[in-house]
């Protein structure tokens, strides 16, 4: 089958971490050979002087178009205006996937059914496009999309509207599934498929040279907090938690906006000298600091299926993580790690405490982290795009 799959996000040479998880769920659907996909990730556009300015900086640096592990990528460019952008962003991101959309067909690639990640703005947008062309949608719910957007009522009212069109939604977790039925989606039309891991790729060979690498201190318990520099992510909760461990040290990968906050808590809470800020860092460089470190910790507010843990549990690493969302689908069973009694420091430093009081084996978590291949997933899509295809032929199929 043929698909176009659609999302804002999408990696790129420029962000090369930016929506990862929807391109590694996408290569290894291909890797099925049952399937090939063109990518349509636009980049958001304002005309900011010398397109230099925070983020738009490095939406404007991303090529129009890239191949990246075997998929031609297109990023066209979409308005996104400040302070109406909720409110506009899904008619501008529409306009201009309908153009880029039509450009391939007119090229010889006539898609059979839009794949689209994130419900708002992009899910929105393709239900647009694929009213327009006739093609079959799918969109797949991934976390705040859900569990946040849709309580402003303008997003909410086409979130919805998507979903009625929509010939299915995937979410990330049954915890979304259960939110996005709850908002009136049909149950009926909703899959929970949860992300995978690269088992390969993360692995837990090599500890003493990553921890080498690392110049991690022998004998020094170390954490590590992986994840954009925001709020959200509550990297500040892991920093306030060294103060009741004081012989603990930790590890920062990620880049944002919170950095300058972030090391200013660590000044005022005397730390600085147990926190180091590694940036934003490759997967590849990313599979170091798991393996290298004693536990992963992720505080996050909110999280649909956060890949980090199940890439930690790869390489061996427990995980302290916070009771939200889907997380409890992901740390299930003891060798996996711990959630935290409370999401606080407080709680982080109560869940580090009980992972140093019961050592996880490494290798069982390991083999826990096993079962989360990405072989269910990508047969689960498999299944519901072929079925997708089929009732769009035969239309007394759609509700078997």
């Amino acid at each position: 089958m043929k698909l176009l799959t659609f999302s804002t996000l999408y990696p790129s040479a420029v962000m090369p971490s930016h929506g990862i998880f929807v391109e590694t769920r996408l290569r290894h659907l291909v890797a099925s050979g049952q399937a090939e996909s063109r990518v349509i990730a636009p980049v958001p556009w304002f005309p900011l002087k010398g397109e230099r300015f925070g983020e738009y900086g490095q939406f404007a640096a991303t090529p129009p178009r890239e191949s990246r592990n075997g998929l031609e990528v297109e990023h066209p460019r979409f308005i996104r205006l400040p302070k109406v952008g909720m409110s506009s962003a899904p008619y501008t991101l529409a306009w201009t996937f309908l153009r880029a959309a039509k450009r391939l067909q007119a090229q010889g690639y006539d898609f059979d059914l839009i794949d689209a990640h994130y419900f708002y703005p992009d899910g929105v947008a393709a239900a647009f496009v694929a009213k327009a062309l006739g093609k079959p949608l799918v969109i797949t719910a991934r976390g705040t999309d859900i569990n946040l957007i849709p309580a402003y009522a303008f997003p909410r009212k086409l979130i919805l509207r998507a979903a009625d069109q929509a010939d299915a939604m995937i979410t990330v977790c049954e915890a979304l599934k259960d939110e996005l039925v709850g908002l009136g989606a049909d149950a009926a039309k909703v899959t929970a498929l949860r992300n995978g891991v690269d088992l390969t790729l993360f692995h837990p060979a090599g500890r003493d040279e990553a921890r080498a690498a690392l110049q991690l201190a022998p004998g020094r318990f170390t954490l590590a907090s992986v994840g954009h520099l925001i709020e959200r992510k509550g990297h500040e909760l892991v920093i306030g938690a060294l103060a009741e461990l004081p012989d603990v040290d930790l590890l920062i990968a990620g880049a944002g906006p919170e950095e300058g906050a972030l090391r200013r808590l660590a000044e005022s809470l005397g730390v600085t000298g147990r926190v180091r800020f590694l940036g934003a860092l490759a997967q590849a460089r990313l599979r170091e600091v798991y393996a290298g470190v004693d536990a992963l910790v992720l505080a996050s507010s909110r999280e649909g299926w956060a890949n980090v843990l199940l890439e930690a549990m790869a390489c061996g690493t427990p995980v302290a993580a916070s009771n939200v969302w889907g997380t409890p689908e992901v740390v299930a069973r003891p060798e996996a790690g711990e959630l935290m009694p409370e999401r606080s420091a407080a709680g982080v430093a109560e869940a580090v405490r009980r992972l140093r009081a019961a050592p996880r084996d490494r290798a069982a978590t390991r083999r826990y982290a096993e079962q989360f291949s990405w072989d269910a997933t990508t047969q689960g899509q498999l299944a519901l795009f072929h079925r997708i295809l089929a009732a769009r032929r035969s239309p007394e199929l759609r509700h078997a």
